[in-house]
């Protein structure tokens, strides 16, 4: 999803200096093909890959060892929010979560799909979204959206083609209105499922609650109000509610998690400025972004960022929560991460994000597609490359 995401604010280009920290060579010397090895030498590549995995390994446990003895006892300092800092999960706690909330269904998760189709006479959006419990599906809902460019039955139809061509140019290899669907109303969707359609006391989600889908609101207005008003109901009125990230990026973050033991977990700071230094840098119309940092300097400081690990062998997750129930959200996602340890995920949230793909996965939803355009006699049409 991230590869639709326009480019935002003043991002500092690479430079030499930066290539070759990372890479350890000049760019010359990659773009020198005399440096490229020749064929397929196996030998050769496991033992680079070896030496290269070791000698990363050494230096990761030397940050470890310097993000627990220096970094964590900071954490406790921060007098404005008292609640961070580092804290081994409760047993008894986390038994608790099992028996009075995970199992009998007061904690349901959320999640989605979107699939889509786009040729020149027709661009088809389809969202899917899920919300699960362990005790039964609370809902499928879904939607779809068609964007045709030729609709209107004007008897001119050489005026008809010339507005045809020109909406199509001005696509381009970009559709703002697919990715309107794709990203932005999937993310508000999500939420407000989430919010309007769960019965349970706790509420699970993936991602970050107010995301750049939700704070943008692609630059259109009536999403923008629409998407700060819900969040602004998620986290002043109901506030029981556990977001976890399902990516490993926020790579700075997930280092610092990478400190942690299993059953560990840290409370690292508001979202506060997070979202601001998104907001500040993002291109709004008129007051949008006015609107939007009140928004952030109103509700961000009463969600906290926080890092979970549920096992050895799985890698630290990025999870925000209300600061008032930030302990208990905390073991609400350690619990459901421990059912699978080799993962360290929610169950929950994979649940419904596998029940999305059964029911609105792209191969059934474009098997559906291919049977109209046949039916309707289509001779060709298009569907997107590899």
């Amino acid at each position: 999803m991230d590869d639709d995401i326009p480019p935002f604010g003043d991002r500092r280009p690479i430079g030499d200096a930066d290539y070759q920290a990372v890479l350890g060579e000049e760019l010359s010397v990659t773009l020198d093909l005399r440096t490229w090895e020749k064929g397929w030498e196996i030998e050769r590549l496991i033992s680079r890959i070896r030496s290269q995995v070791a000698s990363a390994e050494t230096a990761e446990v030397r940050v470890r060892a310097a993000i627990r003895n220096k970094i964590f006892p900071e954490l406790k300092r921060q007098a404005h929010l008292p609640e961070a800092g580092v804290y081994p999960a409760s047993p008894e706690r986390l038994d608790t979560i099992f028996a009075s909330k995970l199992f009998p269904g007061r904690v349901e998760a959320v999640n989605s799909i979107a699939a889509s189709h786009d040729s020149l006479s027709l661009g088809i959006t389809q969202i899917g979204v899920n919300v699960v419990g362990y005790g039964g599906q609370s809902g499928i809902f879904s939607q779809r959206f068609f964007r045709k460019d030729v609709t209107a039955r004007n008897p001119d139809v050489l005026k008809v083609v010339q507005d045809c061509l020109e909406r199509r140019h001005e696509r381009g290899p970009r559709d703002n209105l697919s990715m309107l669907m794709r990203r932005y109303i999937r993310a508000y969707a999500e939420r407000a499922i989430l919010l309007d359609r769960s019965q349970a006391e706790w509420r699970m989600g993936p991602g970050n609650p107010c995301s750049r889908e939700m704070l943008s609101g692609a630059n259109y207005r009536p999403l923008l109000k629409a998407s700060l008003g819900l969040l602004r109901r998620l986290i002043q009125d109901h506030r029981k509610f556990v977001f976890i990230h399902p990516a490993m990026d926020e790579q700075g973050y997930l280092t610092i998690g990478d400190a942690l033991k299993a059953g560990e977990y840290a409370i690292l700071h508001t979202l506060e400025e997070d979202s601001a230094w998104f907001v500040e840098r993002w291109h709004y119309d008129n007051q949008m972004g006015d609107e939007a940092l009140a928004f952030v300097r109103e509700c961000c400081p009463e969600v906290v960022i926080g890092l979970f690990r549920a096992s050895e062998q799985a890698p630290p997750r990025l999870f925000f929560a209300h600061r008032e129930h930030v302990h208990v959200a905390a073991h609400i996602a350690l619990a459901d991460s421990m059912l699978r340890p080799e993962r360290g995920f929610p169950m929950l949230l994979d649940v419904a994000d596998a029940s999305c793909r059964g029911v609105f996965g792209s191969e059934s939803f474009l098997g559906l597609v291919n049977d109209a355009y046949t039916r309707a006699g289509a001779q060709f049409h298009y569907f997107g490359g590899r």
